[in-house]
């Protein structure tokens, strides 16, 4: 069956869920927008051939009309996420909604109650349990491969040139602008994990600790200027250096980093340079207003006294994301980029200590990023609501809004614990 969508908030992510439509048109049809920058609304009107009646300046301003797709795909601002979800909730649209889904607890349970209200069904971005890595794990642990799960340590590695261009120049490096700190911004994907591989089984409370040890002004290199390209003589030498990061890669961050020339189809390096000399993306690192941290690390304990850990980092050479799974009859643990994880049991025999089986998806061919990205999350998701909508069996990996609840509350009970310096209970009604 072919569904229709409108795409709200025509930003990077959106338009990636989006592209399954055409990569897919007998499933998915986009046939509207609704974003407040005139440019991304005639790009996506351009790019599937939009009825000009059908284009929307705000969310608010599709909901004011009767009804016209099966659901909406909601790629706004993470600030956004909430207030341009609940007036499409009421017109009766089923939505797909970029993680994180809400800001704070009080407009998080503000969107799970409209939802149940109306009865819409709403599918949270958290693209990773789509992934064959994480679906293959879960899979794992559903058929008991490892007993029940007494403790998870999750670590997420944020590469330099990820952690510069998204927290300490980009849209995330002030949570009082972007109401999210850096936890929920980047890692809400690992908390996710977490509550995932242990659905059912409630977090109880929560202590984290985390800071910005590296991005400070003191930490700056001596002579160093406050942007690369305009007044710093140490540019030739810096690690950090904008001309590294964006224009001898001038693809690789091209959302983000040029952003002011998404006017143009194809900026020169000319435009990219002179650009990079004003933006935020020119700014020396350690010389930024950003105020989020560098690297945080949670402790969890859940009802049934098992805990977790998860580990975030910024900075880093390699990007990498790992878990390691101990439970009541053996553990799992593997990483992401690698593309295989280990499965462990007991062994007592003479002469042994442990058995061991190795799943490795590059020989099944669900190696990372053969579906698209995020380890191949991206498409899969999609397709996993469209099946969701069509009331077919769910993938394991789609869940109810109600079960991404408890992964937003781990972080934002972690920030509060943070800036409190204390442990704190997680309530899991409002």
């Amino acid at each position: 069956m072919k569904r229709t969508c409108v795409i709200v908030g025509a930003g990077h992510r959106a338009m990636a869920y989006a592209s399954h439509a055409r990569e897919h048109p007998d499933r998915m049809e986009v046939i509207g927008v609704a974003d407040p920058v005139e440019l991304r609304r005639q790009q996506a009107a351009g790019m599937f051939d939009l009825d000009p009646a059908n284009i929307f300046s705000s969310a608010e301003d599709l909901a004011a009309r009767p009804k016209m797709a099966d659901f909406v795909i909601n790629g706004t601002m993470d600030h956004e996420h909430v207030p341009t979800s609940l007036p499409l909730l009421r017109r009766g649209y089923d939505i797909l909604l970029e993680k994180p889904f809400a800001t704070n607890p009080t407009e998080m349970w503000d969107l799970v109650e409209t939802a149940g209200e109306t009865g819409c069904k709403v599918a949270i971005c958290h693209v990773l349990r789509h992934a064959p890595f994480y679906a293959a794990i879960r899979r794992e642990v559903v058929d008991g491969a490892i007993g029940d799960i007494i403790n998870i340590n999750a670590v997420e590695h944020v590469s330099y040139h990820h952690m510069a261009v998204g927290y300490v120049r980009g849209k995330w490096r002030r949570s009082d602008q972007c109401k999210s700190p850096m936890l929920m911004s980047k890692s809400c994907h690992d908390l996710d994990l977490i509550t995932w591989m242990k659905s059912g089984i409630a977090p109880r409370r929560v202590s984290s600790f985390g800071s910005n040890m590296q991005f400070r002004p003191e930490n700056a290199p001596r002579d160093s200027g406050t942007r690369c390209l305009v007044d710093c003589p140490i540019e030739g030498e810096c690690l950090y250096s904008a001309r590294k990061h964006y224009l001898d890669h001038p693809k690789r961050w091209a959302a983000y980093a040029w952003s002011s020339l998404e006017h143009l189809e194809s900026p020169s390096i000319e435009k990219m340079t002179e650009s990079l000399k004003t933006s935020p993306y020119g700014q020396c690192v350690w010389k930024t207003d950003m105020n989020v941290v560098d690297h945080q690390s949670v402790v969890i304990e859940f009802e049934d006294g098992a805990t977790a850990t998860l580990n975030m980092v910024g900075g880093s050479a390699k990007p990498l994301r790992a878990l390691h799974l101990i439970g009541t009859h053996g553990e799992i643990q593997g990483c992401l980029e690698d593309d295989r994880y280990v499965v462990r049991h007991i062994d007592p025999r003479p002469g042994h200590e442990f058995s061991e089986r190795t799943v490795d998806l590059n020989e099944t061919g669900d190696k990372t990023g053969a579906h698209g990205g995020h380890a191949g999350g991206d498409s899969r998701l999609v397709g996993d609501f469209l099946d969701y909508l069509d009331g077919n069996e769910p993938s394991i990996s789609t869940t109810s809004l109600e079960d991404s609840v408890a992964g937003h509350l781990i972080g934002f009970c972690a920030h509060q614990s943070m800036a409190e310096n204390k442990v704190v209970e997680i309530t899991m009604r409002r």
